[in-house]
């Protein structure tokens, strides 16, 4: 796991509170979107398909830190939409970071270099750049040619001026256990981010390319392969060392949905960040009136071939907890950076 061991504490001492207030559901992470509109149209999104109004409104600061703070969590995700886009976004995280909260801010960086002087190097920030495979494959993604070279010369500025620089890479049918391997030994060895996140896509409804979504048992073939050979334990993948079993199949889990809520324009989505079955004004509200018994594998044909790691993550990281074994695995990868 390449979490910061600062962050890795402030995170095991929130879920020990949350084990000592006998919480059953609680938040680790809030995905917030302050607004749906985007610069690009992705052939596996389905986030910004909505009327042109909605897509112009903008969540003011006071309503997007609020939420954060109403929900209680230790981390936060800055998504959308396109968030360099929104005219304050430089002011919600100032707000957010100086609350002491994580913040991921998601961008597919073709904004980056002209917006990086509006925010502030911290261990309580960083920029989550969007790659999803090398130039070819990365700009047929995002339908649009040279969204590479930019995300990858942002990527270089960021760290330069010593910013956090995190990855997020999503994984379609069209992969191989090969451009997998290629693409995160690129931001590994070449471009030295700090932490990269991966995970399959999830078949969104409403995305425009219904073809290329993984079913299970290949999401497990093509982990498996991917992170053969050692490859798994060089990567600063920011994942609890269970989701990685999980990817491959070694293990398996229930989903987890409560534990990453998500806040938009709407206000809290159920049940999850990927599936919309309507939305509530308050966090308490979602959590208690929500029945989440009916969602996951088996329940909701939805989520028949779910393997993302906004659902399955969290139950990574609770079933760590609850174990020594797997705390200890999980500590000493903290520690030393071996990802076993």
């Amino acid at each position: 796991m390449a979490m910061p061991l600062r962050q890795s504490i402030k995170v095991a001492t929130y879920l020990a509170e949350q084990k000592l207030r006998k919480r059953d559901k609680f938040p680790l992470i809030v995905e917030l979107e302050p607004l749906f509109a985007c610069n690009l149209k992705c052939e596996g999104c389905g986030k910004i398909q909505h009327p042109a109004g909605v897509l112009k409104q903008r969540m003011p600061v006071a309503q997007a830190v609020g939420a954060v703070l109403e929900s209680g969590a230790p981390m936060v995700s800055i998504a959308g939409g396109e968030p360099l886009m929104h005219p304050q976004i430089d002011e919600i995280v100032r707000q957010l970071v100086a609350k002491r909260k994580y913040v991921f801010l998601c961008t597919n960086a073709m904004l980056l270099r002209k917006k990086m002087d509006k925010f502030t190097p911290s261990p309580y920030f960083a920029f989550a750049v969007h790659i999803d495979g090398l130039r070819e494959r990365h700009d047929e993604s995002v339908a649009k040619e040279g969204v590479f070279d930019e995300a990858v010369e942002a990527i270089k500025e960021a760290k330069r001026r010593g910013f956090r620089v995190t990855t997020n890479s999503t994984f379609f049918n069209t992969d191989t256990p090969q451009t997998i391997i290629e693409v995160l030994n690129f931001l590994n060895d070449d471009l030295k981010v700090d932490e990269m996140m991966i995970s399959p896509a999830y078949a969104y409804e409403k995305a425009p390319d219904q073809d290329h979504f993984l079913g299970v048992e290949q999401t497990r073939e093509l982990f498996r392969k991917a992170f053969a050979g050692g490859n798994r334990k060089k990567w600063r993948l920011n994942h609890s060392p269970l989701f990685l079993d999980f990817l491959e199949g070694k293990v398996d889990f229930p989903c987890t949905a409560w534990a990453i809520p998500n806040y938009s324009l709407f206000g809290w989505q159920r049940p999850c960040y990927l599936m919309s079955d309507g939305y509530v004004p308050t966090y308490r509200e979602l959590i208690e009136k929500t029945d989440w018994d009916k969602y996951g594998r088996g329940k909701d044909p939805r989520c028949d071939n779910c393997m993302a790691h906004c659902g399955y993550e969290p139950t990574a990281v609770l079933a760590t907890m609850g174990s020594l074994k797997e705390s200890l695995r999980a500590m000493r990868e903290t520690v030393s950076g071996n990802r076993e």
